[in-house]
């Protein structure tokens, strides 16, 4: 049966391909191109790199998720910025969509591995773009700064090859390992986000960042591009 692309290339309330802001950031960074790989990969690249990767970012409300709050913000993390990866894909005519994995991080720094209270990342998420007739999955999280200063090679992305994160750094030690895919998405399935986070978590833990959000509001909590990476 064939799938049904037009789901994919539709705006919603948080994939906001619609957004004037989406639109002329889309326009702006595939200026001169007409081939849809090179479209993508353009795109990708301007999210991994131009949105920095911030775990403490907010994360309770659907807006937070918004492609064009993500663009006017400039930071968040992996989610968010698949959101904002998607709709950019569908404004140039790309189908898009969410899928959200469970992994395990290997490298990550003490700060967050106390913020979170694991090592697991839940509902960790990447996008996938339609293009020559198959899905093609592809990770913007981690800025190219921020990989460098993780002994990481910068995640690339060709538009035919799945880009998913590195299972190993520089040094030859686990960075990424996948446990788990928990599905693909049209949209952000912000309540899948919530439950799983709360189970995995605490719902203690999540309800306390969200207090501290409604307290300080965008004030950033702990600057992740500061913190030390915490070494197996």
């Amino acid at each position: 049966m064939e799938e049904n692309l037009q789901l994919f290339l539709t705006p919603t309330a948080i994939i906001d391909s619609n957004h004037e802001s989406v639109l002329n950031y889309a326009e702006k960074v595939t200026a001169g191109l007409t081939d849809t790989v090179e479209m993508a990969v353009k795109l990708y690249l301007a999210v991994r790199d131009g949105i920095r990767y911030d775990p403490y970012s907010p994360f309770y409300l659907p807006e937070h998720y918004r492609a064009s709050f993500v663009l006017k913000r400039g930071r968040s993390f992996c989610v968010p910025k698949a959101s904002l990866l998607c709709a950019l894909g569908r404004a140039c005519g790309i189908p898009s969509r969410i899928g959200l994995a469970t992994v395990r991080n290997h490298l990550a720094t003490r700060q967050l591995i106390d913020f979170l209270g694991t090592d697991l990342f839940v509902s960790h998420g990447f996008a996938e773009f339609y293009l020559e007739g198959r899905w093609v999955k592809a990770t913007p999280a981690f800025n190219r700064e921020l990989c460098e200063r993780h002994h990481v090679i910068p995640l690339e992305f060709n538009g035919r090859e799945d880009s998913l994160f590195q299972p190993y750094n520089l040094e030859n030690k686990k960075f990424m390992e996948y446990l788990e895919m928990e599905g693909i998405f049209a949209d952000i399935p912000v309540d899948h986000i919530m439950t799983g986070w709360k189970k995995a978590y605490g719902e203690d833990r999540v309800n306390s960042w969200i207090q501290r959000f409604e307290k300080e509001g965008e004030r950033p909590l702990p600057v992740f591009e500061t913190e030390e990476v915490l070494e197996e």
